[in-house]
């Protein structure tokens, strides 16, 4: 399946409805194809597909979204052929926000390579590392949706693919090696299912910066402030902070206006952002929030947990660092800290409780809070989980000496005064 001399394939242009027809017929015989996407989001609410990348075998081409509809590539996408992607979330995202679906199988080579021993590499780490091959790093601000492109970009956007099946082979060898195949396969799919959809516009001031600094119903008022910039963001396909800054939404929120002078004098109030009947709009949010009960706000989950297991978290964070460095896994890949912040709570939403993560550190963790384990220091330097004894050391209590008592100032006799 590898490819004998990627650097010798030079990648077609894709550009008309026949040509996209050739290749996807072609690929449908394919047992994995590599699929790279290029695309832009700076100035637009939904991102703006701008170039997609597909290699396989002695072939490979660049498919121009922006002269043509990609909804045949559903065919393929959809079929048992294996995609093969590096960092695959944001590329899955707009793909199926432009082709309507999703690759059926995925393998991602970034998560491949985690759990043998990579933390998060980029492409041009992996390339180096596993195919001594040194990649270009390109320009991370190139406008994809300039045409024609240059040489320059189409090398570049063809070496995100032309390795890719070759790495996939090689990390899919080393994965069966260590047994760690099913982990992974795991992984790909708990990635390729992840919802993509548009966010709750309930839960837009989640993310609202600054936001912290709101107490009581200001909050309420930044909720249905956020709300309708969300909803208006995606009706205008624009950044929510072209509709109105976090700024304003913080300044609104906290004086709650009633007139558009008032509005107008706020913090944050550019006369672009009340342009368009946005102005009206936004007075017609505060309206809303001031007829709205406390208990309409929607909070997010809290981060706080029994004070109590904080200990325990401390500790199990760095037996867990520990793990995943001698295990040769990603400490990402392995348990975040709201892993085991869910795991503690037993609230059953950790990825901690099933699976491959529950075998490895899960039962132990879980061994360990129920004070069936006790976690040691080893004179090497390392921790170590093991079988409680039962048996504790009382700690020695230092008395202060007579000499102390007697030169300090704090305990002198009466004799002394």
């Amino acid at each position: 399946m590898s490819q004998s001399n990627p650097e010798s394939i030079s990648p077609v242009w894709v550009d008309t409805p026949a040509r996209l027809d050739v290749a996807i017929r072609a690929l449908l015989h394919e047992p994995a194809y590599a699929i790279d996407t290029e695309f832009l989001r700076e100035r637009t609410y939904y991102p703006r597909l701008a170039l997609v990348q597909i290699a396989w075998p002695g072939n490979a081409v660049l498919i121009d979204p922006l002269a043509l509809d990609l909804s045949p590539m559903r065919e393929l996408l959809e079929s048992d052929s294996l995609a093969v992607l590096h960092a695959a979330d944001q590329d899955l995202e707009v793909l199926e926000f432009a082709c309507g679906a999703l690759p059926n199988k995925i393998f991602d080579t970034q998560i491949a390579a985690g759990f043998l021993g990579f933390s998060s590499p980029s492409l041009l780490t992996l390339a180096e590392r596993i195919l001594t091959v040194r990649l270009s790093k390109g320009d991370r601000l190139t406008d994809w949706t300039q045409r024609p492109l240059t040489a320059a970009q189409l090398s570049y956007a063809a070496s995100d693919v032309l390795y890719l099946l070759e790495l996939h082979e090689k990390l899919l060898a080393e994965l069966e090696s260590s047994g760690r195949t099913l982990w992974a396969e795991a992984e790909y799919e708990l990635l390729r299912i992840r919802p993509r959809g548009i966010p709750h516009a309930d839960r837009a001031w989640w993310k609202l910066k600054d936001g912290r600094v709101l107490r009581g119903k200001d909050r309420l008022y930044a909720q249905e402030l956020c709300k309708w910039r969300e909803e208006r963001a995606r009706t205008d396909d624009k950044p929510v902070r072209f509709v109105l800054p976090d700024l304003a939404v913080v300044s609104v929120a906290q004086a709650k206006p009633k007139t558009f002078d008032d509005l107008s004098r706020l913090r944050g109030m550019d006369g672009r952002y009340l342009k368009g009947g946005a102005g009206g709009e936004v007075l017609d949010a505060v309206a809303r929030a001031a007829e709205l009960p406390s208990s309409a706000l929607v909070q997010p989950e809290p981060e706080e947990f029994d004070r109590k297991l904080r200990p325990a978290l401390t500790l199990v964070s760095a037996w867990v660092a520990q793990l995943a460095h001698d295990a040769r896994i990603d400490p990402a890949l392995l348990a975040t800290r709201s892993d085991l912040v869910h795991f503690l709570r037993d609230d059953g939403s950790s990825r901690l409780a099933q699976g491959w993560r529950h075998e490895m550190v899960g039962s132990a963790i879980a061994a360990l809070v129920g004070g069936d384990a006790a976690l040691a220091f080893e004179a090497s330097g390392v921790l170590r989980l093991e079988k409680r004894s039962g048996s504790a050391l009382s700690a020695a209590v230092v008395k202060p000496s007579a000499t102390w008592v007697l030169d300090s100032p704090d305990h002198r006799s009466d004799d002394d005064l």
